[in-house]
């Protein structure tokens, strides 16, 4: 504290009064009162010496405290119930390490799943690239078989489709869980939304022999993103015609009521372990009925864009009877 320019310009100030009032007391009252006013101020001086003291054993108390904070020690409580401005600055400052230690954690869980998301597209990428370097290989032998030549061509192709669609599914993902995309909110019928995702399953619907139907009430609307709300579908769409065999139904119904706008997509496929159910929406993960292709990335996109637009996604599920998929889409959040 002595060490402070301000507190010695304090003492000198101060001393400087104490001089002058004991000097103005001999002069026009009496040595008594210039006596008694002299110790009178060495007790005050005294007291804020004493209590300037204090607070700064408490100021420097707080700084240790942010010093082992910026440490990284987010464990030491600064909080007190008495009144006054230093109890507020700590339990302000307690409010604020809580908060930090929440961000840590939460960055530590980034940081957790940034691994995992790295290691899993290393060996999603891995076997496509490995297949190609020995079908490269291949072709390039001048002595090959124009017709295996062109097999290798073909395969090479689709395995590029393949790292092709990952990368730009990868990406999407991470702009949605960044907050980066700006889902348009429009007005939109649940109609225009299924119609613009069931184009893109049409042909493998019609390989498989597949029935598809779709109702509903027209004039239902909900608030949100055609083309993103249609790839959300459009993946849901794909997992069903992949589990549903030739000749199977896939159903698309919706509706409206005061709270939510409803889409329901079902089918009467192998349906899904009820061991998988809990996971079938996380990033990679492959249930026991997966198909050797699938890369689990599909409904999790359809999830993540879902949930962004105030919506929510249940499924339920019965092996050997079918998938039901719904779909809520909120009109308002509370």
């Amino acid at each position: 504290m002595l060490r402070n320019r301000e507190i010695h310009l304090l003492f000198l100030v101060i001393g400087g009064i104490i001089l002058v009032s004991t000097g103005l007391a001999v002069f026009v009252i009496s040595y008594q009162a210039a006596l008694l006013t002299l110790i009178t101020s060495i007790v005050l001086v005294s007291c804020f010496v004493l209590f300037t003291r204090w607070r700064y054993c408490e100021i420097a108390q707080l700084s240790s405290y942010l010093r082992q904070i910026s440490s990284g020690d987010y464990t030491l409580d600064v909080r007190n119930n008495h009144e006054g401005e230093l109890s507020i600055l700590k339990n302000d400052i307690y409010k604020v390490t809580m908060m930090l230690s929440e961000h840590r954690s939460l960055l530590q869980e980034d940081k957790v799943k940034l691994t995992n998301a790295i290691s899993d597209i290393s060996h999603q990428l891995k076997t496509p690239l490995t297949s190609m370097l020995v079908m490269v290989d291949l072709v390039s032998d001048p002595n090959l078989d124009e017709e295996k030549r062109v097999e290798f061509t073909t395969n090479i192709r689709v395995q590029l489709e393949r790292i092709e669609w990952l990368v730009s599914s990868l990406l999407k993902l991470s702009k949605i869980d960044a907050g980066t995309i700006a889902f348009k909110k429009e007005s939109i019928s649940p109609r225009q939304v299924i119609q613009k995702a069931v184009e893109s399953i049409l042909i493998p619907v019609d390989i498989k022999q597949q029935n598809l139907t779709i109702s509903g009430d027209d004039t239902a609307t909900f608030v949100g993103d055609v083309n993103w709300t249609s790839e959300a579908l459009l993946n849901i769409l794909k997992n069903c015609v992949e589990h549903t065999g030739e000749g199977g139904t896939i159903s698309l119904s919706y509706s409206e009521n005061p709270l939510y706008t409803e889409i329901i997509i079902s089918d009467n496929g192998n349906g899904i372990p009820k061991e998988d159910l809990p996971y079938i929406f996380k990033r990679f993960y492959r249930g026991k009925n997966a198909g050797d292709d699938s890369v689990g990335i599909g409904l999790a996109m359809a999830y993540s864009i879902i949930t962004s637009q105030n919506g929510d996604i249940e499924v339920s599920s019965e092996q050997g009877t079918g998938t039901e998929f719904n779909i809520k889409f909120y009109k308002q959040v509370v």
